[in-house]
């Protein structure tokens, strides 16, 4: 994939990168793999707003993506698609029984080319094998916490885990943001990078492509007024007068918010 750069023609294309799409095999997705997507702009089952500057957008339909990939049999990619709901992009898997999955594809998978899902499987990007079948060095995406639950882990675009060693029963991952866990060498993962690496590089030109994912402006606290934000008023332009904070007073910038514990912490053996 490569990226296109747009002559300032407008104002709004001054700055745009957007990705030339030139991988994208099919427009239209596979209607037995979508479901409604309802919007909430950022509030919960009683109508409260949890998360600020959510809202509008364009209408999505949810691609389900099969992340733990139990077909045994090797089936053939159809066809690499757009997803509106994630930065990477997918594949259409159509396998001998006739069913077909929507999967992460990785950056070299081609349409044609057959994938599988096994201990036995060929290390090849797209291929699904247990940690204990895949040997130390080889990246690695969409990866299991736990035996059988689907993939959790390093599933943006482009990114990918390093496999560092391996014992009787847990393999070292080092996991892009540079954590090195400790995971189940039953758990599976996928091989290769995923797909889209140059996300990273895209620029929107414009507000109104932000607002396009949904997204809604951005106010700062010390441009609000005193009842507010904390850092609101003051006679002209006053950077708040005391740390930062959220408007509802908390610290913020570092402040650690968490009160327990997750049960796999013990498994983190460096952390990011």
């Amino acid at each position: 994939m490569t990226l296109r750069k747009y002559k300032p023609k407008t104002p709004g294309t001054r700055f745009l990168t957007l990705p030339d799409f030139k991988e994208i095999s099919k427009k239209s997705p596979e209607k037995s793999l979508l479901l409604p997507l309802r919007k909430k702009g950022g509030r919960n089952f009683s109508g409260r707003i949890t998360m600020r500057r959510r809202g509008g957008g364009h209408k999505r339909m949810y691609r389900v993506i099969d992340f733990q990939r139990k077909e045994v049999l090797p089936g053939k990619v159809i066809s690499i698609e757009y997803d509106p709901n994630r930065s990477a992009r997918i594949a259409l898997v159509q396998y001998p029984d006739g069913k077909k999955r929507y999967i992460l594809a990785p950056s070299d998978l081609l349409v044609g080319n057959k994938i599988g899902s096994s201990k036995e499987a060929e290390l090849k990007p797209g291929n699904r094998l247990p940690l204990s079948s895949v040997p130390e060095g080889t990246p690695v995406y969409n990866i299991e916490i736990r035996p059988g639950v689907g993939g959790k882990l390093v599933r943006a675009a482009g990114t990918s885990a390093m496999i560092l060693s391996k014992d009787d029963k847990f393999a070292q991952v080092k996991l892009p943001s540079g954590e090195t866990r400790l995971i189940d060498l039953r758990c599976l993962v996928t091989i290769g990078q995923i797909s889209n690496p140059e996300h990273k590089y895209v620029s929107l030109g414009k507000a109104g492509r932000k607002r396009w994912k949904g997204k809604r402006p951005k106010v700062r606290g010390v441009a609000m007024n005193p009842v507010d934000h904390p850092l609101g008023g003051g006679e002209g332009k006053s950077s708040g007068g005391r740390n930062p904070v959220t408007p509802w007073g908390k610290p913020t910038k570092g402040y650690k918010t968490r009160k327990r514990h997750k049960y796999s912490d013990k498994y983190i053996l460096k952390r990011r």
